[in-house]
């Protein structure tokens, strides 16, 4: 009996199915949501600055009725905010490409210096924020994914929605209360005792991520003493996303512990704890890390009240102290840099969330 051999799909016309006709998907996939990076910047830049402009230049806003007619009006020529508004526009973008951001108005320092040294805290507050969120809304997420419609899982839920629900101001206040002035446990406000922001300060090149400078210096008190006054701010911001994880992570565990591939494991005798972490666990992550992104852009806006209930002087204190001093550069500063870290995120996001999940990428 004579063999039958089977033709190529590309030698009878058949054209490549579509995966193997996009080779690199990812690398253009990951291209195309880079590119996408700026326009968003653009937008998101374009928007602050003429909705700053609504009331007038930011000299006028910041210091007018506090200088003479002639003064106050030699300033804003100086500033160059007399002239029209699309030319101080592209002027204004002109010197965001080179890393001018202007200088503040009611301290007169360069914005620049400024988002570096506030912006270090903020970027320590949202780490410690987010490490509580994962750390509380992904294993009580599968506990309650586990004891679907029991007792668990009622009161994980109501968990949730009180974490997601309550203001975080709130939470801060109720923390601090309850921690710091009845039971003493904790600081009430800061980033670290005095003793030890001259210790970390004093360094050579520190970083301004205060537990980060205290490792690297080896100094173990003071680190000791960072963490503690991090705890209640971390606390307040963090359980804010560690609600949403968790009842992302309970829907998405419901339904992949339904799969086929789980009751066959489950058949085979495979323990349901192994079940639930190991082969349930990788496909719930999916949608937890698309939806991280914006987590991090509400944890940004959280960190405004966080860090004025807290006294933690990062980038949300400051903001509240500029906009209490009209200081519109500073603001416009500070909220650009918002943007960017907002939109990076993104970026880094969909990068994760790419190569978890090919079906992202097409």
């Amino acid at each position: 009996m004579t063999a039958l051999t089977e033709t190529p799909p590309e030698a009878a016309g058949v054209p490549a199915p579509a995966a193997k006709r996009k080779g690199g998907g990812l690398a253009t996939y990951l291209i195309i949501r880079f590119l996408l990076i700026f326009p968003t910047i653009l937008i998101l830049v374009t928007l602050v600055f003429f909705l700053m402009r609504i009331t007038g230049d930011p000299i006028t806003a910041a210091l007018g009725g506090r200088l003479p007619a002639d003064q106050l009006a030699q300033r804003i020529h100086e500033a160059g905010y007399d002239r029209p508004i699309l030319v101080q526009y592209f002027q204004y973008l002109g010197q965001i490409f080179t890393g001018n951001f202007g200088r503040t108005i009611s301290d007169n320092r360069a914005v620049t210096e400024m988002l570096a040294t506030f912006g270090s805290a903020t970027l320590e507050l949202a780490i410690n924020a987010v490490v509580v969120a994962l750390i509380i809304g992904i294993p009580l997420g599968m506990i309650a994914a586990h004891r679907r419609d029991k007792t668990p899982d009622a009161v994980l839920r109501i968990f949730a929605i009180l974490s997601y629900a309550t203001p975080v101001f709130f939470a801060g206040l109720l923390l601090k209360l309850v921690f710091s002035v009845w039971l003493g446990w904790l600081p009430v406000a800061g980033r670290a005792s005095t003793s030890t922001e001259i210790a970390l300060t004093s360094l050579a090149q520190p970083t301004g991520i205060y537990w980060l400078d205290a490792l690297r210096s080896g100094n173990m008190s003071a680190f000791w003493d960072v963490e503690s006054h991090a705890i209640l701010p971390a606390l307040a911001l963090g359980l804010l996303t560690a609600g949403v994880f968790l009842r992302l992570v309970r829907t998405n565990l419901i339904g992949t512990l339904g799969r086929d591939y789980v009751e066959a494991g489950r058949s085979r005798g495979v323990s349901e704890f192994r079940l639930v972490t190991r082969h349930a666990y990788k496909p719930a992550l999916i949608p937890i890390i698309t939806v991280m992104g914006l987590q991090i852009a509400l944890l940004l806006g959280g960190a405004v009240l966080t860090e004025t209930t807290f006294e933690w002087k990062g980038l949300g204190f400051q903001l509240a102290q500029y906009l209490t001093a009209r200081d519109f550069v500073a603001v416009q500063g500070i909220v650009v840099l918002l943007a960017v870290i907002v939109a990076v995120t993104n970026f880094i996001v969909d990068v994760v969330a790419a190569l978890i999940d090919p079906r992202v990428r097409y």
